[in-house]
């Protein structure tokens, strides 16, 4: 009785930590998306959109968003400052000649802001469509 009791209870466990990672694994941002990686203040992923693309995308997102503090087309950086006084860099790293990863880091009061990191993320794939 105690080990069934024991079972159920674990699995109940394992199953609700696991319904809020579904749609990282699946990639459910964006349909040119494989998947993207969260860590304590920043996401990253890898999509096929080339460089070139995404580039323009960022730089007007950034600029919409808020005060643009660095931006460097050939590193593929910029930092900016959005209106709710979250500090924003984004980072694209050309994988291949296609393959393009992007790296957003949001903080806001030293602390990580994962939904505007989240939400800047999906618009940016959206707009470089």
């Amino acid at each position: 009785m105690k080990k069934c009791f024991f079972g159920a209870l674990l699995s109940i466990f394992i199953l609700s930590n696991c319904v809020g990672c579904l749609p990282l694994l699946i990639g459910g941002a964006a349909g040119a998306l494989g998947a993207y990686v969260v860590s304590k203040d920043t996401i990253e992923g890898d999509t096929d959109k080339p460089y070139d693309r995404l580039w323009p995308a960022v730089v007007s997102l950034a600029r919409a968003k808020g005060t643009v503090k660095v931006e460097d087309n050939l590193k593929g950086y910029i930092d900016f400052v959005d209106a709710s006084s979250s500090k924003v860099q984004i980072r694209l790293i050309r994988v291949t000649r296609l393959t393009t990863r992007i790296r957003i880091s949001a903080r806001k009061n030293h602390l990580p802001n994962l939904a505007l990191a989240q939400d800047l993320f999906v618009r940016i794939i959206d707009e470089a469509r």
